[in-house]
Parts: structure tokens; sequence; C-alpha cells
């Protein structure tokens, strides 16, 4: 999903809503694109009306499909669908839920807030080496703007060198190289930081992320 081990951290940019943020991404070097399904999200995108541009996006870069809670029936779905590599399960699903994927071998990120102990203890509970850590925050599932707990990502990361892990959370231009320097994630992801309203992305913010993210100087040693 976000390749072998490099020199570099991965970048995925979320939340994207248009054919021409998607292909700003993908020219400045965005390695992941993703696209949120679910209706409660500012960046909810329509696939009824998007699926055809998605479709044409170069297969080089990875099509997540963000998705919060979504019946069984629904998340398959939309993995059986060509135009998308995996599903990231963003919602509070539980480990029956994401077994009966893992099982099945449908590629998938799960998505574990920072004030969850009991999953930043027992992540493996969820079949599948993707892991992306996000800000807790009662304002919503992810896109806050809110930074994430970077020493606990730290401890994170140490603690299951056998995990990908994805660092998201209120990341930005600014300061997206302390926190990769810091973690030392496989990938970071980023939503509201990169934007200049919500599902607006600037393509100046993200060449700039994208700038910061890989010039850290930090080997990510991570699978």
């Amino acid at each position: 999903m976000f390749g072998a081990a490099t020199e570099n951290v991965r970048v995925k940019i979320c939340g994207i809503t248009s054919r021409e943020d998607a292909e700003m991404a993908v020219a400045l070097g965005a390695d992941a694109l993703g696209f949120n399904l679910w209706r409660g999200s500012k960046r909810f995108i329509d696939l009824e009306k998007a699926s055809a541009w998605i479709r044409e996006l170069p297969a080089s870069v990875a099509r997540i499909a963000v998705m919060v809670r979504p019946a069984i029936v629904e998340a398959e779905t939309v993995l059986t669908l060509p135009f998308f590599d995996a599903v990231q399960f963003h919602g509070g699903e539980d480990e029956k839920f994401c077994a009966h994927f893992a099982s099945r071998g449908f590629p998938f990120i799960k998505a574990i807030p920072m004030d969850e102990a009991a999953l930043m203890e027992n992540p493996a509970r969820f079949g599948t080496r993707f892991v992306l850590l996000d800000t807790a925050s009662p304002r919503g599932f992810g896109g806050t703007g809110e930074l994430i707990d970077l020493a606990g990502a730290e401890k994170f990361v140490t603690r299951h060198p056998d995990l990908s892990v994805i660092l998201s959370g209120g990341l930005t231009p600014s300061n997206v190289a302390d926190a990769v320097a810091r973690v030392r994630p496989r990938a970071v992801d980023v939503a509201s930081g990169v934007e200049s309203a919500p599902g607006r992305k600037d393509a100046a913010l993200v060449a700039e992320f994208i700038r910061a993210s890989r010039g850290a100087g930090t080997r990510i040693d991570q699978a």
C-alpha cells in the first residue's frame, strides 16, 4: 500500500473532493489520496459523481476510501471497486468487524485514536499491519486540525515495530518535519493542514507539506 522501506516517509493527502485537487496532489508527489465516504464529513465525496475521475488517476498512487462505522456489506462493496486500493476504517470499528475483512484478505487501514489505551496496547487485534494514529477529539472523526500527542505516538511506534504506522492529526507544513523525525512513522496523513477551506486543497501548502515530510532526514525502517 505504501511501498517498501525507503529513506523518505510516504505522504497521504486525505479529504480529496475534486479531480483538480487529486491531479494537483499527484503532480506534486503524493503517494496516496484519501476519499471520505462518510456523509457526516465536511469532505464527503459522492462516488456516483466522482467514480469516473477517481478511476482515471494513475495506478502508482494509492487510492484509499475512508469510512466511518460502515455496514459490512457497504465496506465489501467499496473494497471490490477496481479504483480503490484499500479502505481506511476510521470510526471505532471493533476487532470482530475487522476480522471479517482480514480473513478474506481485503487490504485495510485501522485508525486508532490516541486516547484508547486498550487499543494502543494490542493493535494486532485488528488483523492489519497498517495502523493510522489520529488525535482523539469530540469534534469528529479526523480532519479536526488538532495536533496528535507526539510523545504517545513515538511510544506506540517504538512498542510496535512490526506495524506500518501512519501518523495523522493536526499535521501542517510547519510541524510535519519535526513530527516525522520524532515519531518515525511509515507515512503521514494530512487533510485540514493543507487546505484553504474544508475539502479545498491549497497547492502551495501541499507542495510545502510533501517537501517538509521528505526533508526530515530520518530513515524510515518500518515494514
